[in-house]
């Protein structure tokens, strides 16, 4: 059976792991490299020019988009698999990028594969390959992620990770709020096993960045 090549670059370190592994124990693909670095991403594949390149939209160094649009100036025949949150118009950037599918965060990646798979078919129909797969973001977590996305929080900064962690905090218990250095960065540190006053550091640096 001949591989399909593929290259995969992913923010979410534990979809990355997910995938990585699926990806090595599969029959009919070849991974070629997979992390989540944009600008190294680019350099495999101006070298290889795979078959398939999944990207997500937030990547360190160059984004998704950049590395979009480099795989149509150097590999224009590879097909882009986007992944993201659900928001209408990262969606609709990524396909106006050459995106032929958008995988919305959180995703299954056994079903992932099987829909990389048939977009790979010689016979999948070239209409299923341009549709896209919209839901409302239910969940607190895609919603915190819409918020940071419109505000400039990058995802690949420790301060992301413990923002999410205390606005959760908050929603399950409004009052924390009042009691931040006491108690919300204490339990965002205990989490993540670091100290408060790294927590705030951090949070600071998210902000500012934002800003």
């Amino acid at each position: 059976m001949q591989k399909h090549s593929i290259i995969l670059l992913e923010s979410n370190t534990a979809i990355l792991g997910q995938m990585k592994d699926l990806l090595k124990d599969s029959e009919d693909f070849s991974l070629l490299h997979c992390g989540e670095d944009g600008d190294e991403g680019i350099k495999y594949i101006l070298e290889h020019k795979p078959d398939v390149v999944v990207v997500s939209m937030f990547l360190k160094g160059a984004d998704g988009y950049t590395v979009m649009q480099n795989i149509r100036k150097i590999s224009p025949s590879t097909k882009i698999i986007a992944t993201g949150i659900a928001n209408d118009s990262l969606i609709e950037r990524a396909m106006r990028e050459g995106a032929v599918y958008y995988l919305i965060k959180p995703f299954s990646v056994v079903s992932a594969l099987e829909r990389i798979r048939e977009i790979l078919s010689e016979n999948a129909d070239k209409r299923v390959q341009m549709d896209v797969v919209k839901k409302k973001a239910v969940s607190l977590d895609e919603k915190i992620s819409e918020i940071f996305v419109s505000i400039g929080i990058p995802p690949h900064i420790k301060g992301y990770g413990y923002l999410r962690e205390g606005i959760k905090m908050t929603v399950d218990d409004p009052c924390i709020i009042n009691r931040v250095t006491k108690e919300l960065y204490p339990g965002i540190a205990s989490k993540y096993d670091t100290t408060p006053s790294k927590v705030e550091r951090a949070i600071r640096h998210a902000i500012e960045v934002a800003w």
